[in-house]
């Protein structure tokens, strides 16, 4: 295409142009998620909700983000990455125009269903998009900057609940206008896609389709010495997947039959779950009406709540810096290890604080400091494992598992949350929290892998050798 010919003449621009536009998967990922925060009251009155009704709104949603997942990483597979995350996009686009539009609670599941796979797509497809287009000393950046945007579409989604819930309080309809303007990156996730975005290079050397893998690579790589060396070394690994498979029957035969593969699918699932135990959502979905439960009130909440947002965008940002100086494995372990102190916490002070300013000042402070380390250790280095560790003949199907198993769980955080903080109280329910974290310190000690300064045939490398020793060992610079 003209338009990608002239963009690419600059090669480092035209790679973070096209980073840039895959990561508006994650700014909608982030709003779409996020949004239903501070609109839930407003939803709640308008369409004369019960309150267990909202929570199986929030559920529609990250139900449909699961199976999303699921599908996502093996369409990907099968259709192309680029082309299925322009797919995705006019999903993105319809199901956030029929959540605004509902009118009643049904057609809201079903829009919300509809915007989850959507969302749960998303998860999938783009980190490993940008994992596959990256160059191995800059993976964890561009995969980061994932992240970044999930972050910044959540604070966008806080600042507008915010500023809409704020002016026009009296409007039970005002929800309508929080939820539309999804719409708009959505509209420059598909142009930008459909015109920018190159395909994965490693997916085209898949399905031998070696001549447009180089071109790609000789736009994304400085100099086109690099871009043939790359695509030999990915070649070779692609021939070597070819001889492995010669007997086997399908993917899913050979994702439960090789042993290594098999526990390299383990610990992604791990991974995932190490993310979701922290209890992240519990915040990103629920963190208005904590604050209301400390004391706030329903207007004083909604802005405090940006608080969470602003600090997620904060930490996310230093956490791409980060990633290019320390440690994947070392940041994640410091982090949950903090995160276990801050549950603890936030669980005494919320049973032993009566309720007031006071109290919803440090419940807050303690919010944004549990944040900090989730969202700028965790939640980014979970989002980049999942799209380095798996090799490539079973990535997206491997991505797919790990990242369902992430949505299911945070779908019972986010149906669970509000009926445990109702029947046990806030400050047990975080107590939970803590113990669980503790449980995931023990899996990452024991098997949480490094992927720093590694290129991802290498880490694959690794995993068949099944040396542990390396796998939990940085890569040589």
């Amino acid at each position: 295409m003209l338009l990608t010919k002239c963009l690419s003449e600059n090669n480092a621009e035209y790679l973070f142009l096209v980073s840039l536009i895959c990561t508006l998967g994650g700014l909608l990922f982030g709003y779409s998620t996020g949004v239903t925060n501070g609109a839930s009251s407003f939803i709640q009155l308008d369409l004369q909700l019960k309150s267990v009704e909202v929570g199986y709104i929030t559920g529609s949603l990250l139900v449909g983000a699961a199976f999303g997942a699921l599908i996502g990483g093996h369409l990907a597979d099968k259709f192309g990455r680029r082309l299925v995350a322009l797919a995705n996009s006019f999903v993105f686009i319809l199901g956030t125009l029929a959540s605004s539009l509902s009118p009643n609670l049904m057609f809201m599941l079903f829009a919300k269903l509809l915007l989850g796979l959507a969302v749960g797509c998303a998860s999938a497809v783009v980190p490993i998009l940008l994992a596959e287009l990256a160059p191995s000393e800059k993976r964890g950046q561009m995969v980061t900057r994932n992240e970044l945007m999930i972050v910044l579409g959540q604070f966008v989604a806080f600042l507008s609940n915010a500023i809409l819930g704020t002016i026009w309080a009296d409007d039970p309809q005002i929800w309508r206008w929080m939820l539309v303007l999804g719409v708009i990156p959505a509209l420059g996730l598909m142009f930008g896609t459909w015109l920018v975005v190159p395909e994965s290079p490693r997916w085209l050397i898949s399905t031998s389709k070696t001549k447009q893998a180089l071109e790609v690579l000789k736009q994304i790589r400085e100099g086109e010495i690099q871009a043939i060396n790359e695509l030999e070394e990915v070649e070779k690994l692609v021939e070597y997947d070819k001889k492995i498979n010669e007997e086997k029957m399908d993917i899913l035969t050979m994702l439960l039959s090789e042993r290594w593969i098999y526990r390299c699918l383990l610990v992604g699932i791990g991974i995932a779950l190490c993310n979701q135990v922290t209890g992240v959502n519990s915040i990103m979905f629920y963190g208005t009406e904590i604050l209301r439960e400390t004391g706030f009130s329903n207007q004083i909440a909604l802005m405090a709540n940006i608080a969470n947002g602003l600090i997620s965008v904060v930490a996310t940002s230093t956490s791409i810096w980060l990633l290019g100086k320390i440690s994947r494995r070392k940041m994640f372990i410091i982090a949950q290890f903090c995160i276990i102190i801050v549950h603890l916490l936030i669980g005494l002070s919320e049973l032993f604080l009566n309720n007031g300013t006071a109290k919803g000042i440090l419940v807050l402070c303690l919010s944004v400091i549990f944040l900090a380390f989730q969202q700028g250790s965790i939640s980014p280095i979970t989002w980049l494992l999942l799209s380095e560790i798996f090799p490539l003949k079973i990535r997206g199907l491997a991505v797919s598992i790990s990242t369902f198993i992430l949505w299911i769980s945070n779908a019972l955080v986010g149906i669970f949350f509000p009926i445990s903080s109702s029947n046990f109280g806030i400050g047990p329910t975080f107590l939970a929290f803590s113990a669980l974290n503790i449980f995931a310190l023990i899996f990452s000690l024991l098997w949480l892998p490094e992927t720093k300064d590694k290129s991802l045939e290498e880490l694959e490398q690794q995993f068949i050798n099944q040396n542990w020793k390396l796998i939990r060992r940085p890569g040589k610079q």
